[in-house]
């Protein structure tokens, strides 16, 4: 029998340090001492970089699981049952407690914990790349076995990453449609709102600058005043102006069912990637 524990001053042991894996390890490292943070990667290279500037410490996948309080499993769907498979020994010889923490796309919860050989606390998280500057939208899952104060104490060693919002595993799949594809299809845009710009006469390092400051203005404006987009539209598109002449053109191009459909779209590819 595991038996419970304090996670003060947690350990965190990241397998996986690609893109979002850094970026995750780049916010835990905010709030959490060097000396309790580990990393792993499939290129030695590349957990040794990260760890040199960080820094924190460099370890195998098994001492990883045989160390970490959370073990953060930061491989693509398709690898993650390799990566169970090589460090389930580990695992299954441990007398204290531990939370596995899953980011695979399309993976359950019960994926997780079936491919790893035991009913261990897991934590589904579903993280986005704004999560590097700690500007981040990070949906979770807390699995069967997982305690308040294990959520609570991972939250707080994961704040740096931005805000965290927890939500039914079955709306995993539509929430990373908009908080995960989401700035890509955010990239699109101000790229487009920039390649209208340089078609105006801006030169193309301001229209880009005014372009990602105004989606940034517009998104804090809307988080913190709370008031709806809608009426936010309104308020810049004056009578008879330039505002609604724009907003008129992008309805006759079915902008909003374009950007609701890119949403449906990747909302049902990530239920085929298990």
């Amino acid at each position: 029998m595991i038996k419970d524990k304090v996670f003060s001053g947690a350990r965190l042991g990241f397998i996986g340090v690609g893109n979002m894996g850094g970026a995750l390890v780049r916010a835990a490292r905010k709030n959490t001492p060097s000396t309790s943070i580990c990393v792993a990667n499939r290129s030695p290279e590349k957990a040794r970089a990260l760890a040199n500037e960080i820094p924190c410490r460099v370890k195998s996948n098994a001492e990883i699981a045989a160390w970490a309080d959370y073990i953060v499993l930061g491989v693509k769907p398709r690898m993650m049952g390799d990566l169970l498979a090589e460090i389930g020994p580990e695992l299954s010889a441990r007398k204290d407690r531990f939370v596995l923490v899953s980011m695979a796309a399309g993976l359950s919860v019960a994926d997780i914990r079936e491919m790893a050989g035991g009913g261990y606390p897991v934590i589904r998280i579903m993280p986005n790349t704004p999560c590097s500057i700690g500007e981040g939208m990070v949906l979770y899952t807390r699995g069967p076995g997982v305690t308040e104060e294990e959520e609570r104490a991972f939250l707080e060693a994961m704040a740096g990453a931005g805000r965290f919002s927890p939500i039914p595993e079955g709306l995993m799949d539509a929430g990373s449609a908009v908080a995960g594809c989401g700035p890509a299809f955010v990239d699109l845009f101000i790229e487009a709102l920039a390649d209208g710009g340089v078609a105006c006469g801006l030169p193309r390092a301001q229209a880009m600058e005014f372009a990602a400051q105004m989606i940034a203005g517009s998104a804090r404006l809307l988080l913190e005043s709370g008031r709806h987009p809608g009426e936010l539209k309104d308020a810049v598109c004056s009578p008879g102006g330039s505002t609604i002449q724009g907003v008129r053109k992008l309805e006759e191009a079915g902008f909003r069912g374009t950007v609701m459909n890119a949403v449906i779209a990747a909302c049902e590819k990530n239920g085929k990637l298990k």
